[in-house]
């Protein structure tokens, strides 16, 4: 089988999905994060196990290890994350950013700038991805846009990391 542009080659083998099941549980305990944020890790931990689980989301631990990754590197390099958010929206202060949008533009901040196992191309079209299921019609669109600008900025050693395409 040959990859698409959203299948994410450092996925182990046989997880088809899996990655992208966990991103959709990442971004779900994210995206609540809003409205009652924690107080700390711990209490981080305590919302992620108890989030209720969706049955299309296998019960694999590196299924489930991927997502709490994601949460708990996106929720402590938020402030971090949202710079880099404002550097690239042009003219967008995060208070005027959808929740949506704003969530996605964390998760796949971080995977580019903290994640080496995964390529550029897969965390923008997972991004875009969950944009086209979360957000409204101009959310794919405004986070192709955004991400591509940091994907360039990594591309051109603007931040001190090393990505594969």
């Amino acid at each position: 089988m040959v990859d698409s542009p959203t299948t994410d080659p450092s996925a182990p083998e046989g997880s088809k999905g899996g990655r992208r099941k966990a991103r959709k549980r990442a971004f779900e305990i994210l995206y609540g994060l809003h409205f009652e944020p924690p107080a700390d890790e711990k209490s981080l931990a305590r919302r992620f196990a108890a989030c209720p689980r969706d049955d299309e989301v296998p019960a694999k631990p590196e299924n489930r290890d991927f997502a709490w990754e994601l949460v708990l590197g996106a929720w402590s390099c938020q402030r971090e994350l949202d710079e880099v958010v404002i550097r690239f929206s042009k003219n967008w202060k995060i208070a005027r950013i959808a929740k949506v949008e704003l969530t996605i533009l964390r998760l796949a901040m971080h995977e580019i700038l903290h994640r080496q196992d995964i390529p550029l191309r897969v965390a923008i079209n997972e991004a875009v991805e969950l944009a086209k299921t979360y957000g409204d019609d101009n959310s794919p669109t405004f986070i192709n846009g955004i991400l591509d600008a940091v994907a360039r900025a990594v591309d051109n050693g603007e931040f001190t990391i090393r990505k594969g395409l």
